[in-house]
């Protein structure tokens, strides 16, 4: 008995510290990613005079919730949020609409210069976003888009990263549950609706997360194309917050960033399941 068990104590014993090492690597890198969302979360509920105390104070001793009332008194939080969410839900609605249909017409039609248009469409995303810029601004100024919805959202309706991982997620579907399909009377439509997206779902939830994200959290466009209070986003709420003439009032403007982020948290850990199974699930496959 202890001739056999003694190999598997030695195994054991070796694998140990291998672990110990692996595991203080892991909590390592989550305190860098957690720490930074830490401070802020408690930044928010600080009084400005604590955030700047040193030796840094790590736990609040008396919360101010008063930050996220003054955040939004402060500034038109309640403009900023509206116009970030119908900006989001329609944009991101436009993205996934165009990017499903790009990639089942890359997957499953035949059209002439398909590859080639493929891959000028991948090309795209090597390319950097500011270079467009000054093409778009002064596109939606002469069709008279400047500080409106349409201007903050057709700009940027089209995803090729959205459609790149579609495509690839759809490339490995059984073809013979569409060929039966076909054969049924299902036209292209019905076999898109009904088959491809409930098969492809945790993909299209990871899409739709990133998508969501992306234009929650867009910056530069809004910045530039709009030009009135009324039609800023969420993330120029901000830096409208802090540009006021003589505020300094870092609780707030801490509290009105977790007001900002804390949609996007809450949405990704309800959604993260969806992702793993969406990039395990063959999405980068040839």
């Amino acid at each position: 008995m202890s001739a056999n068990t003694s190999p598997r104590r030695q195994s054991v014993s070796r694998t140990a510290p291998r672990q110990i090492v692996i595991y203080a690597l892991l909590v390592l890198i989550a305190a860098v990613f957690i720490m930074p969302l830490y401070w802020l979360f408690s930044s928010a509920v600080k009084p400005s005079g604590a955030i700047y105390r040193f030796p840094l104070q790590w736990i609040p001793h008396h919360l101010h919730w008063s930050n996220f009332a003054n955040a939004w008194h402060d500034a038109p939080f309640g403009s900023f949020f509206v116009n970030s969410i119908i900006v989001t839900v329609i944009g991101t609605a436009i993205k996934m609409v165009l990017a499903t249909g790009s990639a089942y017409a890359f997957t499953f039609l035949p059209f002439p210069f398909k590859r080639g248009i493929f891959f000028l469409l991948l090309g795209t995303l090597m390319t950097p976003g500011t270079i467009t810029l000054l093409p778009n601004y002064l596109t939606a100024s002469h069709l008279g888009w400047v500080d409106s919805y349409a201007g903050l959202i057709i700009p940027g309706a089209g995803s090729a990263f959205g459609m790149f991982l579609l495509r690839q997620q759809m490339m490995t579907l059984p073809r013979e549950v569409f060929e039966a399909a076909r054969v049924d009377g299902a036209g292209h439509l019905r076999i898109l609706l009904q088959l491809i997206v409930p098969m492809s779902r945790p993909m299209m939830i990871t899409v739709t997360l990133i998508t969501v994200i992306e234009v929650w959290n867009d910056f530069i466009w809004p910045l530039i194309i709009t030009t009135t209070t009324q039609m800023r986003t969420l993330p120029i709420g901000l830096l409208y917050l802090k540009s006021q003439e003589g505020y300094n009032d870092w609780g707030a403007i801490m509290a009105g960033t977790v007001m900002v982020a804390a949609p996007m948290l809450v949405i990704f850990l309800l959604a993260q399941r969806y992702i793993v199974a969406g990039f395990s699930g063959g999405a980068i496959k040839g």
